[in-house]
This record gives C-alpha cells, structure tokens and sequence, in this order.
C-alpha cells in the first residue's frame, strides 16, 4: 500500500544530457530511440529525478513559467504584487460601469423630452366660413382653405385648427349639429375634405378640428327619434315631466340657458320638457347614457379615421347635470325669483362641471389613445374651459397618473379688453404658477367667441401681444376671422396683418 502511494506522490522528470525536461511526466515511462551504431557511447540512460508532492511543495527557488502547474500558480496570484493590482482593477472597472449607468439615467431624468408635433409650433385657428371663398358663393369653404396652405405655410404655422363645419342649422354659429358625419354643404363635400386632410399633411402640417359633444340640433335623427321615444333614443336626452298654467309652460326648476331664460322647452309631440344649456334648437344629449357615450366615442374613430390629428372638445363642462332637479342658487337673494332671466344671476352648481365629467372626458382620451399607437400620429386633444376659474381649469389636464386632456384652452388673455403691463403679467403669472408639473401650457390671443384682436385692443397692441404670446412657453394659439364678414390672420412674423379674403 505504501508502495502505491509513493508512485502517485512522484513524479518522473527525465534527465538527457544535462539537459532537464520541465514537462512534468506522472507515472509513465519515456520510450527513447535506440542510440546511433556508431556512438562512442551508449548515451544518457533515463534516470527518474523525484519531485516533492502537492503537500511537500519549496517555492523557495522557483519563478512563474509557462505551464505550471495549479499549485504553483495558485501560490504566486495570491502574493499581493499580483493580487492587488487585479482587486483595484476590477473594482475600478466596476465603479466605471455604475457611474456611467447612474450618469445615464440622471441625463434622462433631467432632460426635456422631444416636443410633439402639437407642442413645435404655433396652431392657426380658421373659422371656415369667413375664410376664403372658392367658389365666389358668398360663404368660405374647404377649398378656399387648402388654397391657402402654401401661404400660411410660410407663416410657421404647425397645426390648422378648423371650427365647426358639420351639416348644421345656422343655430349658434353652426354648434347645432344635424349629422356628425356629414360636412355642410355650403363648406363642401366630404371628398373635398379628405383632399384638404392629404393637402394639409403634404406640407407637413396637422389638422385639429371642433368637436361638440354636450348637444346636437333638434333636427337631428336622435333627438327626432328620441321625441317619438323610439327605442333606445327615447333617453339619449333629457326630459322631464313640466306643467302649464294659463298656456305658460312652468319649467321643473329654476335652472337658466346660456343666452338666458329657462333652460327647459315644451316639446309638443312627446308632452315633456327637454333641457337644454344654449339655445331650444340644441337639445342636450343625455350622457348619463352609456350608448351616448358609445355613439359619440364612434364618431370620434369616424373622424380620426379620416386623418384628423386631433380634436378640440367645446363646452365639455356641460355634459353633466345634477340628477336632482333642485333649484341653483341665486347670486342676489334679494332678487324676485321670477325676474331670475340672465345666466349670470345664479351660481351653476348644479349644471356645469359635475362629479363625473371629467371621468367622461378621461374616456374620450382612451378612445383617441387606442387610435395613437402608430409612431408620429399621436392625436392631440384640447378642451374648451371657457368661464371656468383658473384651479378648475387646471383639472382638465388630469391626474399625474390619468391623462385627460393635452392642454385646456388657455383664453384668459383674449378677456384683456385694455391690457397693461401688470394685467397681462398676472394672467402669465397666475397660468404658470397653477400648471401641474411636467404639464405643456398655451396662449390664446383670439377665437370665434371675440372680437378680432385689432378691433379689441388696437394696431398698437397687436405685435406687442403677438411678441409676447410667440416668445412665452408654451404652443401659441392665433385666430383667423370673424363669425361674420371680413378677418385678418395676425402673421406669425409679427411684422403686419394680412388679409386673406378673395
């Protein structure tokens, strides 16, 4: 036994000549030619020269070399000539790669983020039908726009925004919708269009358009159908029972049209009264519905399907009412209730901006969303907080976690009927300062609901506030047109107005 395991414990190195092999041999003999007929001698015989075993080994005289073995290079990685040098090079390597990854991350962090498309520039607001005429029949229309293109290209404009122009009455500036998906006939055809959309996105431009959803024309099919209570529009409004005395129609509450008077009318063919928040040719739309938010959810795809980049939404506060029909507060207590005529003599608690509405407009956003996944065709959308305060403004931009609205309209500086430094300084102040973080804000220096921006404040007001408006933060918004006869367009290069109408 003991014999065996001094053969594992040796190890044979052969010796020719004085000459000393250090390829280590264990337990194997070394064939050698036989010697040469003619040697003198008979040549180094092969002697086997006995080296220590793994737990007997002297590195006293031994350096590192090539090939060693396990034990030896084991005994010379952990001297601290070499272990040292490898333990600060390693960790070196491994701090390099933790602040290169922490400095990437922080730059990422604190960089601003690539501007969209609706963010890059100024957006061009037309109301159609006091734009150019095409066809010389007294009303602007679509063509009349997409002749335009070239020239408001050259202004930097990024994005067209185009009121309303679906087949209306000529109740409220066309707000009283008889089909959502038609255009009005005095603007063109659908084909018309849809060249206007391609004409748009050739040049690089986007298109936004109005969109109201809270009522539609009393000559539209819905209201047609709800006021016989056919089927499933016999709720797609609001109706209520009303009584009468001495022939004068005695409204369930006191609750006021924009326009002032009674917001209820008596409908004759289904004997009750329906609300409505404008005038009695737009019923509203009952959006306590869920098919009317289905119905209204379809039109939007309808649109976006047709190329439209995005939508502005108007008086999306009033798409809810109190279910209750309580009486809304009046301003003055004092006053006769009966001569409560005008819609600034009560407080809208009841009528506007409701638990619930914004859950409605965070919906449409979804619905939008679903059609934003292709890359570059992000659709924009903007709500109309038109009279709202400032704080209950802000609560259309959302949640930091539930997106709603890209930005609300920002109009506070088109109520400046006689601007001064520190009017004009407070609006920018009081927007700045209630935008939630990481919010896009606008400025609006005109739209359909005012007086062009000349006529308001005079010529010498105009490039000041076109400079200013092109110099803050934010997406500029300008205006072209009057809701009737002759506009000018505020050119983007400040420099003068021209006026585009022929």
């Amino acid at each position: 036994m003991a014999e065996k395991k001094s053969k594992r414990d040796s190890i044979g190195m052969d010796e020719k000549g004085c000459r000393t092999n250090n390829g280590f041999v264990q337990s194997e003999d070394i064939l050698e030619k036989d010697p040469d007929p003619g040697s003198p001698t008979d040549g180094p015989q092969p002697c086997s020269v006995g080296i220590l075993g793994p737990g007997e080994l002297d590195f006293k005289d031994i350096r590192p070399y090539a090939g060693m073995p396990k034990e030896v290079l084991f005994h010379f990685s952990g001297q601290a000539r070499y272990r040292v040098p490898r333990e600060l090079l390693f960790w070196l390597t491994a701090a390099a790669v933790l602040v290169l990854t922490a400095g990437t991350i922080a730059m990422i962090a604190v960089s601003p983020k690539c501007l969209d498309w609706w963010q890059a520039g100024p957006m061009y607001q037309i109301y159609p039908r006091s734009f150019k005429d095409s066809d010389q029949d007294g009303n602007g229309d679509l063509k009349g726009i997409q002749d335009k293109l070239d020239y408001i290209t050259t202004l930097n404009i990024k994005t067209v925004w185009i009121t309303s122009f679906y087949k209306s009455s000529l109740k409220d500036f066309r707000h009283a919708v008889v089909d959502f998906r038609e255009i009005d006939p005095i603007f063109g055809t659908m084909r018309d269009f849809e060249n206007l959309v391609a004409a748009i996105h050739d040049r690089g431009l986007k298109l936004i358009i109005d969109f109201i959803p809270n009522h539609t024309s009393d000559k539209h099919a819905w209201f047609q159908w709800s006021r016989t209570r056919t089927g499933k529009y016999a709720d797609y409004y609001i109706w209520h029972n009303c009584s009468h005395e001495n022939g004068i129609t005695i409204p369930p509450n006191n609750w006021l049209s924009v326009y002032g008077n009674s917001s209820w009318h008596f409908d004759d063919v289904r004997n009750q009264c329906y609300f409505h928040q404008f005038t009695k040719e737009q019923p509203d739309l009952n959006f306590r519905n869920p098919d009317v938010q289905e119905e209204i959810k379809e039109i939007i795809q309808f649109w976006l399907s047709k190329g439209v980049d995005g939508f502005s939404f108007e008086a999306v506060k009033f798409l809810l009412e109190a279910k209750h029909l309580r009486d809304e507060i009046q301003v003055n207590k004092n006053q006769t209730p009966d001569t409560v005529t005008h819609y600034a003599e009560l407080y809208h608690d009841f009528t506007t901006t409701q638990v619930g509405m914004h859950d409605i407009v965070r919906s449409l956003r979804q619905t939008m969303d679903q059609q934003s996944r292709e890359p570059g065709r992000y659709r924009f959308m903007g709500t109309e907080a038109y009279g709202d305060s400032i704080d209950r403004t802000m609560m259309y931009y959302g949640l930091p976690f539930i997106q709603e609205a890209d930005f609300p309209f920002n109009d506070y500086l088109t109520r400046l009927d006689s601007p001064s430094g520190n009017s004009v300084f407070e609006v920018i102040t009081s927007w700045m300062k209630h935008l939630p973080e990481g919010k896009w804000p606008n400025w609006m220096i005109g739209g359909p609901d005012n007086a062009r921006l000349t006529s308001r404040l005079g010529k010498e007001y105009v490039n000041i506030m076109n400079m200013l408006v092109f110099t803050l933060p934010g997406t500029p918004i300008t205006y072209y047109g009057e809701e009737i006869g002759m506009g000018n367009i505020l050119a983007t290069n400040l420099n003068e107005s021209y006026n585009v109408v022929s």
